[in-house]
């Protein structure tokens, strides 16, 4: 397992946007349970479901409008 965190600009404190709320909406579609926080949006996955999550989260994202998107992933599921 491994925790994925990311947080999608631009930030707007208390009011996130499409790119912050559609990645989140199409992982859960897809049965990943997934926390926005009020520094970043995070989940843990599986080992081989990290590349695909990481992938719908930046192309949703930047479908959406992003225009910065920082990832960090911290193999072995330790939350923050």
């Amino acid at each position: 397992m491994n925790h994925v965190e990311f947080t999608i600009e631009p930030f707007v404190e208390g009011s996130p946007g499409r790119h912050v709320t559609a990645p989140a909406k199409v992982l859960r579609e897809h049965g990943v349970n997934v926390e926005i926080g009020p520094f970043g949006t995070s989940c843990v996955v599986a080992d081989d479901d990290t590349a695909q999550v990481v992938s719908t989260v930046v192309n949703e994202a930047l479908r959406h409008g992003a225009d910065r998107i920082s990832i960090e992933i911290r193999a072995g599921g330790a939350a923050l």
